[in-house]
């Protein structure tokens, strides 16, 4: 990202609720978007497990300094909400969290008029999902991945055609190696990435050992594998399952406090998207380049 990009000021708006009948909290988000600019890209952002419309700031910042409109949703298993393994509401919030997204991409133009106007700046026809650890499975959902039952019969296809490209950070990887905690809570950790064709980025980090799989950190990288092309694969080898601290500064849950490496994460989505949505190649084109002359800390690989 260049000195002009992150000296970028930015705006952000909160909270907007979003119209979610029968859902049993209000659907609320946050908007972040650059004070100046026209024909913005859009992305919507799922966070993790736990957090809410407040978290994953490093990233966010970045990507509106960047020239993206970012609409972050919070969904029901916020700790802000209380929602416990044990609530019978927890067992359907997967799907809960779909719905949200689906609320936020079919609600888009009523968010951002109520966001100070920026319907009149946005791009409609550049959007993109992005979701970490669960936010990934979800965003991977609307990129066209399915859930697979207990029978291993793939669920619903809930992809949304406003979405033209996403990037999934610590995504699921199959479900055949779930411990039993995760066979027994998270039944839905089943990806189907089969279907999943839409363009998108895949990160993984090289030290991301998850409780919930007996699998190694390659289980994350099952996103990238296991879809059909176009996919690209953002290796970092000392990355932990908070990639550095995605979800903010001094997070408790992060192992691996790198705030470069946030920013390469965040950089690589925005150049990514920029590629993707066929806007600007260079910052894509260069961060391949420097994987390729770089030390191995991290790599791209792309089908």
């Amino acid at each position: 990202m260049s000195a002009s990009q992150l000296d970028q000021r930015i705006v952000a708006i909160k909270p907007i609720t979003v119209p979610a009948p029968g859902r049993s909290v209000d659907l609320q988000v946050k908007v972040t978007a650059p004070l100046s600019g026209q024909n913005l890209p859009v992305i919507v952002f799922s966070h993790g497990n736990a957090w809410s419309l407040d978290g994953y700031q490093p990233l966010v910042d970045r990507w509106a300094a960047a020239g993206f409109i970012v609409v972050q949703p919070t969904h029901l298993d916020s700790r802000r909400n209380g929602i416990e393994w044990d609530d019978p509401r927890f067992a359907t919030i997967w799907r809960v969290r779909i719905a949200d997204l689906h609320a936020v991409l079919d609600g888009l133009n009523d968010i951002l008029l109520q966001a100070g106007g920026l319907e009149t700046r946005v791009d409609h026809e550049r959007i993109a999902i992005v979701g970490h650890s669960w936010g990934a499975q979800s965003a991977g959902v609307i990129l066209g991945a399915r859930v697979l039952d207990a029978d291993g019969v793939p669920g619903e296809d809930f992809s949304h055609s406003a979405v033209s490209a996403g990037a999934l950070i610590a995504a699921t990887g199959t479900g055949d190696s779930l411990t039993p905690f995760a066979a027994e809570h998270l039944p839905f950790m089943r990806p189907d990435y089969s279907t999943m064709s839409t363009p998108a980025l895949v990160v993984a980090g090289g030290k991301d050992q998850s409780q919930l799989s007996t699998r190694g950190p390659e289980w994350f990288t099952d996103a990238y594998h296991l879809s059909p092309s176009p996919k690209s694969l953002l290796a970092i080898a000392e990355g932990e399952h908070t990639l550095g601290g995605l979800a903010g500064e001094k997070a408790a849950e992060t192992t691996d406090e790198d705030p470069a490496r946030v920013a390469l994460v965040a950089d690589a989505i925005s150049a990514y998207l920029h590629d993707a949505f066929k806007l600007n190649d260079a910052a894509w084109t260069a961060l391949n380049n420097a994987a390729a002359a770089g030390d191995g800390t991290w790599s791209i690989t792309s089908k």
